[in-house]
């Protein structure tokens, strides 16, 4: 549990920091939500990033930009905040079924980014009534770039993570 607040704490200290590129801003949130979730197992990884949300909806400003509060999980990028979930719960299951592997980091990330795009264009889409193509030009294309890179640091950074995390349990036995 205590792995779970630390990320927790991660994702509440990392998300507030943003770069406006747009309606949707840039930040390093989705990092952490692929490190807590190949890092740490599904239930875990999901959980912490569960808690992070209950905590901003709780109104204390841990999402982009310093804000805080159901208003954030209800306006435009609401759906990214939430998309945070599925994320985290595709990439831990995927990097359990597939043995803890790479290659299972950068397939689950992958799963987990489309699952959390879907969510926030959709949302997105529904608040503004922007068609897909404006939504996806607003949602999507100005972060694959940014994306590919976090999942390249969260696939090489997440075993060795979880290597540490598990060598602390043992010492700590």
């Amino acid at each position: 549990m205590a792995y779970t607040a630390l990320f927790t704490a991660a994702l509440c200290a990392v998300a507030p920091f943003a770069i406006a590129v747009g309606p949707v801003p840039l930040t390093f949130a989705t990092l952490v939500v692929y490190l807590a979730a190949a890092a740490l197992d599904w239930k875990l990884g999901a959980l912490s990033v569960a808690l992070s949300i209950s905590i901003g909806a709780a109104g204390v400003p841990v999402f982009s930009n310093f804000q805080g509060g159901l208003h954030s999980i209800v306006g435009a990028t609401g759906g990214f905040i939430i998309g945070y979930i599925p994320c985290s719960l595709a990439v831990g299951i995927t990097v359990k079924v597939l043995k803890k592997k790479l290659r299972a980091c950068a397939i689950g990330m992958v799963i987990g980014t489309v699952l959390l795009y879907t969510c926030g264009t959709a949302w997105f889409m529904f608040l503004t009534g922007n068609t897909l193509t404006v939504s996806l030009g607003f949602c999507v294309t100005p972060f694959l770039p940014g994306d590919a890179m976090k999942i390249i640091l969260a696939c090489i950074a997440a075993p060795k993570l979880r290597n540490a995390l598990r060598a602390s349990r043992h010492n700590a036995s």
